[in-house]
């Protein structure tokens, strides 16, 4: 329940308050709203301590190994079937479609542009070479005819009227239009400055008068009661903090001295004991037991199966005669007797 960090070293001490030039009023807001936000913060607090400890138990009991759980299903059911998919299926016949378009696609289609459109392209750009080279020449001389044409045309009168008509009309219009402009801007001054100082007068000062009179003073309060709501609350949630660690430190406590101590007490002083003789006088000796007996089958089994091997091997030499080469000295069967004295063995092992 200790869920704030802990800081080494000794204890900062918290920052000086600035002086408040509404002492007074700050000193008469500060305890009563203190006291009010302390008795509101505490539930709160102690409330998001445990949802905070809840929150935590889910996440590492059930939503962590939920969370791998799914992680490996989805791997098992999608990774590594489209894995398999892609590794032995689409990239084998990937390369096998991309051989067979090399061999198709590609090696005919360099073939017909190295044997047919270069030579083609090559004769096309020489063609076209010279057509365009003549084309170039009647151009120019177009060019030079219809540029001497338009000179003495267009572009000799655009001056000449350029230079004579626009230009003396256009200084007599920009002479009128600065006149009319001086003009303009007297009568734009003076219906400007009538407009200021009514606007002043009736507008701008009482706006000053209120603001400097009635809203300051006004937020100024607003202000203190603010800021001490605020430190009211940081207060009340550092101190609602510590009363959560000791209430959960008391839990914590309780829970040991309650449950974990008896049980602990009961498991090294009566279940350890009693399991050690449980074990050491029931379940070793049935452990032995059933050894001993697994070990008698597998021996009868083994004496079994020896003696069928040989009474097949007898029957095989009767019906079809003794085998053309002598099989190899490591792979030998055990003979009758071996099986016998094996036998014999496993009988003494029963009795006993």
């Amino acid at each position: 329940m200790d869920l704030e960090k802990r800081t080494s070293g000794p204890p900062q001490e918290p920052p000086p308050r600035r002086s408040d030039p509404e002492g007074c009023l700050a000193a008469a807001i500060r305890v009563p709203v203190r006291i009010v936000v302390l008795v509101l913060v505490v539930p709160v607090r102690m409330a998001w301590d445990l949802l905070v400890v809840t929150g935590r138990l889910l996440r590492d009991t059930v939503l962590r190994p939920l969370g791998r759980a799914l992680a490996w299903l989805g791997r098992v059911l999608f990774v590594w079937p489209l894995v398999a998919v892609w590794r032995y299926a689409v990239v084998p016949l990937g390369k096998g479609l991309a051989v067979l378009g090399h061999v198709l696609l590609v090696v005919p289609a360099v073939w017909f542009h190295t044997w047919v459109l270069t030579p083609a392209g090559r004769a096309i750009v020489w063609c076209a070479a010279g057509v365009g080279a003549g084309l170039a020449a009647v151009g120019r001389g177009l060019y030079a005819a219809l540029a001497l044409l338009g000179r003495y045309l267009v572009v000799v009168p655009a001056v000449w009227f350029h230079t004579w008509v626009l230009v003396p009309l256009g200084d007599a219009l920009v002479w009128c239009g600065k006149g009319v402009a001086r003009g303009l801007g007297l009568a734009v001054t003076g219906i400007g400055a009538v407009l200021y100082w009514t606007v002043r007068i009736l507008l701008v000062l009482p706006a000053l008068a209120l603001w400097r009179w009635v809203l300051t003073p006004v937020g100024r309060v607003l202000a203190v009661i603010g800021r001490e709501v605020l430190d009211a609350l940081g207060h009340g949630w550092r101190i609602a903090g510590h009363v959560s660690r000791a209430f959960g430190r008391f839990l914590g406590t309780l829970w040991r001295w309650a449950v974990a101590e008896p049980a602990r007490w009961a498991y090294r002083t009566v279940l350890t004991p009693v399991g050690h003789a449980l074990r050491d006088s029931v379940l070793r000796p049935l452990a032995e037991a059933g050894r001993a007996a697994g070990r008698i089958g597998w021996q009868a089994f083994a004496a079994a199966r020896l003696s069928v091997r040989e009474t097949r091997a007898d029957l095989r030499r009767a019906l079809f005669g003794p085998p053309p080469a002598a099989r190899r000295p490591d792979r030998r069967e055990p003979s009758v007797a071996e099986a016998r004295t094996l036998g014999s063995s496993t009988t003494a092992l029963t009795k006993d």
